[in-house]
């Protein structure tokens, strides 16, 4: 039996997928060491969106997690997720690249990322950048569900993603629609035809399948997989480490991680949950209806936002459904960032409006003339696409070229010469005003160590309300706690 090996994504795709990147610094910065001893091959550690979110919401600086986070981490490879050219907001070539040589610097190499259409030919430049700036890549083989990804399909991406050379090939199952059967016939499929190339198996738990899958990936060769630390595993992140570690030596495999080590990774990420009212990642039931709609679980949250925020949240069935025609229509692009988010908010407008196309986004546009893709103006039903095309706003976009402005450009414009690297990154990416409230925002929260129970005690108790006096006694050592009778704030006296 052969060893498997682990690839950890508690901080970055559970922390994503479970909890919309709503755990502080200071909480991850509490577990990174414990997870650094675990044992695991490799972690994934940051993404390019989490600056936006740390900058806006929670005003704090990512650039604390990236340089106080790697010095944490001494044992394991660390990991960036994501493209330079990738993602839902396009940001200018420059700056996406100064974003990974400074990763570089603080010692990432390594990133996992994707083109939406598994489209290689586009995606080579970007393994190129990326080995000049000094990262590897991972790249991904994404699995999707309809008449054109077929058996013959994947072979053929397996080798044209072989042909690029890069570090590792990672098969992900972004949607969670694998099963059992499919998984035994496609895994030997690409095995066969990426040559000596090491490969990953990357799921999600959407459907509650995931950890199945794995299973039958190992035994037919698939040894390195992705997992979570709980609560931030399940749902519609990955299975949980626990689990598979069980399993894996149960069929008889070796497992070099430690999860005695990750014991107390996994109760400070349960007091986090419980303090900040984040939810607990748990296994799903099966749902048939995932394999019409293909919506990500991440994004049946915001449909029903978008419908609420109309009066129309009884309308998600029907929001759904329209997702189905909508993908199929548009040529079945795979429902993957960004292109699941322009099928869903188009859906969701032609429910909405009562009339199918009566309104477009000018994302939907932007997909009919093919700049989000080829494929989009290649496969989408011509009806449609004339349609979609056919109105005044279209003409607009027909011969628009994405913006590059080269780093001078983009610091002149932003504030000079003066201006240090991360704060510029920082303003491209989450604005001046929130990076202006950053700056204002004052020293950013902490999270006690499990390790220092008695602090942890006492800090939780000067928050009760309802308590005007707290005794804490041991032996050799005495606190009194009280509350002034004018303390409006909650501290005590």
């Amino acid at each position: 039996m052969s060893e498997v090996t682990f690839v950890d994504t508690t901080l970055r795709d559970g922390n994503q997928s479970l909890w919309a990147y709503n755990m502080r610094t200071a909480a991850m910065l509490e577990a990174i060491e414990g997870m650094d001893r675990a044992g695991f091959e490799s972690m994934e550690f940051f993404s390019a969106t989490m600056i936006k979110k740390y900058v806006r919401e929670h005003k704090e600086n990512p650039w604390r997690w990236i340089r106080e986070g790697t010095k944490r981490a001494r044992n394991t490879s660390l990991r960036m997720h994501g493209s330079i050219r990738g993602g839902l907001e396009k940001k200018p070539t420059s700056v996406a690249k100064l974003v990974v040589s400074h990763l570089v610097d603080n010692g990432i190499r390594l990133t996992r990322n994707s083109n939406p259409w598994n489209d290689y030919a586009v995606f080579k430049q970007e393994v190129d950048d990326l080995r000049e700036l000094g990262m590897d890549a991972v790249a991904n083989i994404i699995y999707s569900v309809s008449p054109r990804h077929t058996d013959e399909y994947y072979a053929q991406k397996a080798r044209e993603v072989a042909a690029l050379k890069p570090y590792r090939i990672c098969f992900k199952d972004v949607g969670g629609m694998l099963t059992p059967e499919r998984t035994r016939t496609l895994v030997p499929i690409v095995l066969e035809n990426i040559g000596d190339i090491p490969v990953e198996f990357h799921a999600h738990c959407n459907n509650g399948l995931a950890p199945l899958n794995y299973l039958e990936a190992i035994k037919l060769g698939m040894t390195t997989i992705h997992t979570s630390v709980p609560p931030l595993a399940n749902g519609s992140a990955q299975p949980s480490i626990f689990n598979m570690l069980r399993n894996v030596r149960a069929m008889g495999h070796t497992a070099t991680v430690d999860e005695k080590a990750l014991e107390p990774v996994r109760d400070h990420f349960t007091f986090v949950a419980k303090r900040d009212g984040l939810p607990m990642g748990a296994p799903r039931a099966f749902d048939q209806s995932v394999y019409s709609h293909q919506v990500p679980g991440g994004m049946i949250s915001n449909f029903v936002h978008q419908l609420r925020l109309v009066g129309m949240e009884d309308k998600l069935p029907a929001a759904l459904e329209e997702a189905a025609r909508v993908r199929e229509e548009w040529g079945y692009p795979i429902m993957v960032t960004p292109l699941s988010q322009f099928v869903g908010t188009q859906a969701a407008i032609n429910v909405i409006m009562g009339e199918r196309y009566k309104q477009v986004t000018d994302q939907s546009i932007q997909y009919a003339l093919g700049l989000w893709g080829r494929q989009g103006a290649e496969y989408m039903d011509p009806g449609v696409k004339d349609r979609i095309l056919g109105r005044p706003r279209a003409k607009a976009w027909e011969n628009w070229e994405q913006p590059d402005p080269s780093l001078k450009e983009v610091r002149a414009k932003l504030g000079g010469p003066s201006m240090s690297d991360e704060d510029m990154i920082m303003r491209v990416y989450a604005g001046d005003e929130a990076v202006e409230a950053l700056q204002n925002a004052g020293r950013p929260r902490e999270y006690l160590s499990a390790s220092q129970p008695l602090v942890r005690l006492i800090n939780e108790l000067t928050r009760q309300q309802e308590y005007t006096q707290v005794y804490i006694r041991k032996p050799g050592f005495s606190l009194t706690l009280g509350r002034s009778a004018d303390a409006s704030d909650g501290a005590a006296g």
